[in-house]
């Protein structure tokens, strides 16, 4: 059985599982140096990306299309070989319709390669669901899961997985979506507007940034207990107001209601009773992460024992909302779950994965699968003018990013799933030295208080973090452990954290480097951050890092590019 999965809206991709294995997952900013968040925009990709890895559309048994915002049904808007298309699809999460979450929501036909071709349309939370738990350590080896989801447009949703496919329902925790987060930053600190634009839509990009400017403040509980009284005021209580929130907002995506404009009210009555106060605006913000990260684990603790009891249970967070690390950590920490697992592509990166394993027999069967399934490097023919290459090996390249202090971008192999570049697409540089950090911050147009990540040999990652476990993935917040603060302070945040990524045995060049240069310096610690232009996905060739040019090393395919002096 072929399946190939479909996320064509928001976060566009293509995915294929062959039998039980994921052949490739490749998103559209990957495509090109394209924008972030890219969608499909002509379906001929789909033909052209079959064909990059050897197969045509005429071998595909089934096409699943990933479900979208819309209470009873979802719209993509693209084109199929030039030619303007609407298709209808699956809505954003289960209804009364569409109860059963593996079961289609929609199905009709589109055209790929000049034939229509039958296609099945499941709701959008389907999609994160199947693809957390199918491709988890859990689902690997047939025990049952939680699966808990929040997107931006959904409230936060349980879900209990057996390995037989069987999905049930556990219901909403709290009637609040995952964009609560960045609406916060559009009336608190250096994102905040000046005047509320006419069209309100969200700004995806604002959560990350806010992750990271919260640690210039400190959680104030006067704040919280505002946020806290307003929250049950305007989302939950049993007065009109949160009355007709809960029947105008039901999660179904915020461009099909208008969750945006009840959040800003929200944010905008908080403004107005916190304003005069001795908390700064970064404390407000900070209090806005604590107060959702109680309510995510004291709803979701009460919920999962009421419903399941007490476990342990084995626990899958996916959705937009799992790039919070902070959150992932907090999770880890509650005792009802002795195992917490976020996949590396947790927004709707992963969502032609989840779309392409509802298309099998059992939806919720073991996929055989790597982190490095994207898009491979495509060639970049000639040296480009005022640079020159050297053969040089991974190691090399460690030990000279001791001896030279620089930083270098490194693209190797195929691209990694999701929004974390792991060592496929990073610029990689010694974290010895403060202005490291200023540095990359600076070459990537970025806030000089936005962190830059460390990565570390999996068995040393004890030693320089608590609490150092494995996580392959850069999704959970390490303590840099005292000692290590002043040898590697590029890696450490304001608050004394860093967002881990260790690296094991087989982890391809970027373990090489990182022994190379752990023997020369006695520091098994580098820093990394993606390789790409400011708002777009990772670089998809060496020329576009050459052409980029803000750092004078460029590596790939045992070949070291130098900007000539």
């Amino acid at each position: 059985m072929i399946v190939c999965g479909l996320k064509l809206t928001h976060d566009g991709a293509v995915a294929l599982i062959d039998g039980d294995r994921l052949v490739f997952s490749v998103e559209m900013e990957k495509l090109g140096n394209a924008a972030r968040h890219s969608q499909v925009a002509d379906l001929a990709v789909v033909t052209e990306l079959l064909a990059e890895f050897g197969y045509s559309p005429d071998q595909v048994d089934r096409w699943v299309v990933d479900g979208w915002d819309g209470a009873k049904y979802g719209q993509a808007s693209l084109e199929a070989d030039g030619e303007p298309l609407l298709l209808q699809l699956a809505p954003y999460r289960e209804t009364e319709a569409v109860p059963n979450l593996f079961e289609p929501g929609h199905d009709g036909t589109l055209p790929i390669a000049g034939r229509p071709r039958p296609y099945t349309s499941h709701v959008h939370v389907a999609g994160h669901v199947a693809s957390a738990y199918g491709l988890s350590p859990f689902g690997q080896i047939g025990e049952p899961a939680l699966v808990l989801v929040w997107d931006g447009g959904s409230f936060p949703r349980l879900y209990h997985v057996d390995p037989d496919g069987t999905v049930e329902n556990g219901g909403a925790l709290f009637p609040l979506t995952g964009h609560a987060y960045a609406a916060a930053a559009h009336h608190f600190g250096p994102f905040q507007w000046d005047e509320k634009p006419e069209s309100v839509n969200e700004d995806l990009s604002v959560a990350g940034k806010l992750m990271a400017y919260i640690a210039l403040g400190t959680p104030n509980e006067d704040v919280i207990t505002v946020l806290r009284a307003k929250f049950e005021e305007l989302f939950t209580g049993d007065g009109p107001v949160a009355v007709g929130y809960r029947n105008a907002v039901g999660g179904f995506g915020s461009t099909s209601e208008p969750v945006l404009d009840h959040l800003h009210r929200y944010f905008g009555e908080v403004q107005r009773l916190v304003q005069g106060g001795e908390a700064t605006d970064a404390d407000v913000l900070a209090s806005v992460h604590v107060l959702l990260e109680r309510l995510l684990t004291e709803h979701l603790r009460s919920k999962v024992i009421d419903w399941k009891g007490e476990g342990p249970w084995k626990l899958c967070f996916v959705g937009g909302c799992a790039l919070n690390i902070k959150w992932n950590s907090r999770l880890r920490e509650v005792e009802l779950f002795d195992e917490v697992w976020v996949p590396p592509f947790p927004n709707d990166s992963g969502s032609a994965i989840g779309a392409a394993a509802l298309g099998r027999d059992n939806p919720a069967a073991p996929v055989a699968w790597d982190v490095r399934l994207g898009p491979d490097l495509k060639p970049t023919p000639r040296v480009p003018a005022g640079w020159s290459t050297t053969a040089l090996d991974a190691g090399e390249l460690g030990r000279l990013l001791h001896r030279t202090g620089q930083a270098c971008v490194v693209l190797d192999g195929r691209a990694e799933l999701g929004p974390r570049a792991l060592g496929g697409r990073s610029i990689i540089a010694p974290a010895v030295s403060p202005s490291m950090k200023d540095l990359l911050n600076e070459v990537k147009d970025r806030e000089p208080y936005r962190p830059v990540a460390p990565i570390c040999l999996e068995e040393h990652a004890p030693a320089v973090f608590s609490p150092g476990t494995p996580d392959p993935y850069m999704l959970f917040d390490h303590e840099v452990r005292p000692e290590w603060l002043d040898r590697v302070p590029a890696i450490v945040h304001l608050d004394g954290t860093a967002r881990l990524q260790t690296v094991g045995p087989g982890d391809g060049a970027v373990r090489r480097i990182l022994e190379a240069y752990h023997a020369a310096s006695g520091i098994p610690v580098l820093c990394n951050t993606s390789a790409n232009l400011k708002g777009s996905g990772f670089f998809p060739d060496v020329a576009s890092a050459v052409a980029w040019g803000q750092v004078d090393l460029v590596w790939s395919d045992g070949l070291l590019y130098r900007r000539d002096s």
